[in-house]
């Protein structure tokens, strides 16, 4: 039977996943593919739509009693957090109309975070390509974007307010853990599927250029360069073994965020996850 997999469309896990999707991972079965947003595929995998399927860290207090976290395959790392944009000089969010990119996600989950002393008057969920667009017209005071925004900001003329991963990785010394890949339980061996995704990352690094035309059909306009930078970002060691400060990084997060009151107690990702 195929494999039913949920992913975006963005570079990086198109890069990743493309020697599984293609059959070229020995022994994994075939896959059937979805993509769409992290915002669409939180809200999936709390109805149990895919066997595997890319989702937001901040979304595992929902999820982990029906998948397992696997220790590969996401996306997780430094120097690639969300960041606040805006138009002109403003110096805070008070007051401010935001739109983020879905409120499970967890780029709003660390904005949570970050703005905690300083609210916005107003949160709006908003499609991630319709959110630097809308700050450029006035339509938001601000923006939370992920991504290749990072690459792009500047040609709308807007200004990073703050960079999440810097105010993260500079408050707790960790990677910044931004999505996670689940197995869901009884569905599929979380073994086998690590081992496949690891198999399917090897191909990927190994050699670049196979998996080249699939990234670009599904990159959403992005300029070549872009491309190539956004996979240089967001996959990297921790996308091969999540490894101790990987797991760490998704513990900090959960357990502030639940110290807060922003998500549910869970118990340890690691204690949940299955890892080899």
């Amino acid at each position: 039977m195929a494999l039913s997999l949920a992913i975006s469309p963005c570079p990086n896990d198109t890069f990743v996943f493309d020697a599984l999707v293609h059959g070229r991972v020995p022994g994994a079965p075939p896959v059937e593919v979805t993509y769409a947003d992290v915002d669409v595929t939180n809200t999936a995998a709390e109805r149990g739509a895919f066997d595997l399927v890319k989702v937001s860290y901040a979304a595992l207090p929902w999820l982990l009693d029906d998948y397992h976290l696997l220790p590969c395959g996401g996306a997780l790392g430094r120097g690639c957090g969300p960041l606040v944009l805006t138009r002109g000089d403003r110096t805070d969010l008070s007051g401010a109309t935001v739109a983020v990119p879905g409120e499970r996600t967890t780029a709003y989950l660390l904005f949570r975070l970050w703005a905690a002393d300083q609210a916005p008057a107003r949160i709006e969920v908003v499609p991630f390509h319709e959110i630097m667009p809308g700050v450029a017209a006035g339509r938001y005071d601000a923006g939370l974007v992920i991504h290749e925004a990072r690459f792009t900001y500047p040609r709308h003329g807007l200004t990073a307010l703050v960079d999440l991963g810097e105010w993260w990785e500079g408050d707790t010394g960790l990677p910044i853990p931004l999505g996670a890949i689940l197995a869901r339980r009884g569905a599929v061996d979380p073994a086998d599927a690590a081992a496949w995704i690891r198999e399917s990352v090897r191909q990927a690094w190994a050699d670049p250029a196979a998996s080249r035309e699939y990234v670009l059909a599904h990159a959403q306009e992005m300029e070549p360069d872009v491309v190539d930078r956004h996979i240089g970002l967001y996959v990297n060691e921790f996308t091969a073994d999540l490894g101790e400060a990987g797991f760490a990084a998704v513990e900090a997060l959960l357990g502030r965020a639940a110290d807060a009151g922003l998500v549910p107690q869970t118990s340890s990702s690691r204690a949940t996850a299955w890892t080899s």
